[in-house]
């Protein structure tokens, strides 16, 4: 059972039928899912395959290293198809701990702030290829997922890690895509941005990664650490000038792109030789299993996108109206994945995204006279809140907000869409971490 609080949400069909739904895509991106689907070993022959793909190890070890929300679970069914005596040795950062490996260390560091405890977890990723005298012939295998950027901080030369927790929060709260965030996290880091892949050079580095980027680009998940980089120092210092950040950033990051784009700081790789990249999850095959689902219990799905994103309000407000003037007539389940993007005011409450989107569309759908429900998740368990994963309103949640005098305006206009829900109940979706991260899912039933 993914949603913990799932008899507390189910006072509907269309509630019970949405908590089906959303079970039903998380799963089919859970790591272990995902990695039997896409990995094979060959114990006789020493044979990696993956998406078909071969790799000999008869002469070479195995390796693993890397980062993100899901690289925990990743790591444990690693060991199970490869098994522990065919690896050597591994260290991969999660934001959570409890899993149970064997010769993968799985570090807990901090997220969505880096901290020391990631920073150390790098460093001992890198010292591995010296104690162990990695080279040609060897594989590393980097496990990726969502959340790796905070996850696998390695500040460049003259960056204190200080700096880099400040210029992300400022980042995070700017109304900066994550692409944008990237490019300036990548230029801030000895293993961002094709550095990592860089690193261990000659071995060959074989990345499983999934996904929790619109579009799936491998710059940009966990900020590309084996993906060779088109961005520079001059895009990342026009990012802070983009959101008004080049006066609020700390002094070393603001002076050290200075001097990159100068050609005092080398730049990121434009290309990794070594590297080959998979990505085996993204929020597509969870928008698929959702609408298998849906099938299976007699609706009429429709999936609109994978790339969902804009800012969250004016894009609840935009599919409201689009769903109110027929557009999607003839579906009654409409199921969207990506992630829109709030520009947070100075003293914002509590809540995420997710949140946010649910609250801003009991506005939105206010004028639909049918039954009708809007489900905003985060498929990681986590809208900014842990435990949170976002939050499910229905054409009866407005009414009985105004019943019980709660101003929902105030509290969307503060973004403070946790402290709303608290009051008005029913409506958080409550998962805790889920050990995946395929970005976010929203889901329209229709009565």
């Amino acid at each position: 059972m993914i949603i913990k609080n799932r008899e507390d949400l189910i006072s509907s069909n269309l509630r019970a039928r949405a908590v089906e739904l959303i079970e039903a895509g998380i799963t089919r991106v859970l790591p272990a899912n995902l990695l039997r689907a896409a990995v094979r070993y060959s114990h006789n022959r020493k044979i990696l395959r993956v998406m078909g793909e071969s790799y000999d190890l008869s002469r070479g070890r195995i390796f693993v290293v890397g980062g993100g929300k899901a690289s925990g679970l990743m790591a444990e069914e690693l060991e199970r198809i490869i098994g522990p005596a065919n690896i050597t040795a591994g260290i991969v950062n999660c934001n959570t701990d409890g899993y149970e490996t064997r010769k993968i260390a799985v570090r807990q560091a901090g997220h969505p702030l880096p901290d020391e405890a990631g920073v150390h977890g790098v460093q001992e990723m890198l010292a591995m290829k010296a104690r162990h005298s990695i080279g040609k012939g060897d594989l590393v295998l980097c496990l990726i997922s969502g959340g790796g950027s905070a996850l696998l901080p390695c500040p460049a030369s003259g960056i204190t890690l200080q700096g880099q927790q400040e210029i992300t929060m400022l980042l995070l709260r700017s109304g900066a895509d994550i692409k944008e965030i990237n490019i300036v996290r990548k230029h801030l880091s000895l293993i961002k941005g094709g550095q990592m892949g860089a690193f261990y050079e000659p071995a060959k580095i074989v990345s499983l990664i999934i996904s929790d980027v619109v579009g799936d680009d491998l710059n940009t998940i966990a900020s590309g650490p084996t993906v060779p980089d088109p961005s520079t120092f001059a895009d990342a210092q026009a990012v802070l000038k983009k959101y008004g950040l080049l006066t609020k950033a700390p002094k070393d990051v603001v002076d050290f792109i200075k001097r990159g784009i100068e050609g005092l700081e080398a730049e990121t790789p434009k290309e990794t030789c070594n590297c080959d990249n998979y990505i085996i999850g993204n929020n597509s095959m969870c928008l698929e299993a959702m609408a298998e689902k849906a099938r299976d219990l007699g609706l009429r799905p429709t999936i609109v996108t994978a790339e969902f994103s804009g800012d969250t309000a004016r894009m609840a407000f935009e599919k409201a109206q689009e769903i109110a003037g027929g557009k999607y007539k003839g579906f009654d389940a409409i199921l969207l994945g990506g992630e829109t993007t709030p520009t947070l005011p100075e003293n914002s409450g509590k809540g995420g995204r997710n949140q946010h989107y649910a609250a801003v569309s009991m506005l939105a759908m206010k004028k639909l006279p049918s039954p009708w429900l809007v489900a905003s998740v985060g498929t990681d368990g986590s809208d900014y809140l842990p435990e949170v994963a976002g939050a499910m309103v229905d054409d009866r949640s407005l009414p009985a907000a105004m019943a019980a005098k709660i101003d929902i305006e105030d509290y969307i206009s503060r973004f403070d869409s946790y402290e709303l829900f608290l009051k008005m109940t029913r409506s958080l979706i409550i998962t805790g971490s889920t050990g995946t991260n395929v970005s976010d899912v929203i889901l329209y039933l229709l009565g």
